[in-house]
């Protein structure tokens, strides 16, 4: 009775490759352990200037914004420091969040009982925003969208968004209202 050819033995190279051995599985796995540790500092130091560019971001958005309001609207919105997302707060930094609301009365406080146009809540723990003298308090835009002190006064300015270890971003608002956001070479505390 003939089944057909013999396989015969079955060869050593054969066998082989069915898998791997112990020494190629701990080769991969002390090559993927070196990459993985030089690419972790690399990916933290990535998220980190991330999220500082999402913050300066946010911030030209806001300006934006009530920029935009204010010419909608025909009279002025505001942009000020506010801890509790419906008050403008008197101190402190602009770190610690932001409101746009309207001011048809140039009064520089939201009208009570009025939400406000928007909201943004606090940056990350590690970045800070501050604003020079022009703009260390609010923003008000104009019906025209001119930024103004509530005096009449033209008002300009630059803000720093900062986070240790990172190139400092700046937010520049410029007097016809345009806002920019400029990547410095200047190194954060």
């Amino acid at each position: 009775m003939a089944t057909g050819p013999n396989p015969g033995p079955v060869r050593r190279d054969e066998a082989r490759e069915a898998g791997l051995t112990l020494i190629e599985v701990a080769v991969t796995l002390a090559l993927l352990a070196v990459v993985t540790a030089l690419a972790l500092p690399t990916w933290h130091h990535w998220l980190a200037r991330q999220e500082l560019a999402n913050r300066a971001q946010t911030l030209a958005t806001a300006l934006e914004r009530a920029r935009t309001e204010a010419i909608k609207r025909g009279h002025r919105v505001n942009l000020c420091k506010s801890t509790d997302a419906s008050t403008c707060a008197d101190d402190g930094e602009w770190t610690r969040g932001w409101i746009v609301h309207a001011d048809p009365g140039s009064e520089g406080r939201p009208l009570d009982g009025e939400p406000p146009i928007a909201w943004d809540p606090p940056a990350v723990a590690s970045i800070t925003v501050g604003g020079n003298r022009p703009v260390e308090d609010y923003v008000s835009f104009t019906p025209l969208g001119e930024p103004r002190r509530l005096s009449g006064a033209l008002q300009m300015g630059t803000f720093r968004v900062c986070r240790p270890g990172q190139d400092a971003l700046e937010v520049v608002l410029a007097a016809t209202g345009r806002v920019r956001t400029v990547r410095t070479r200047d190194r954060c505390p």
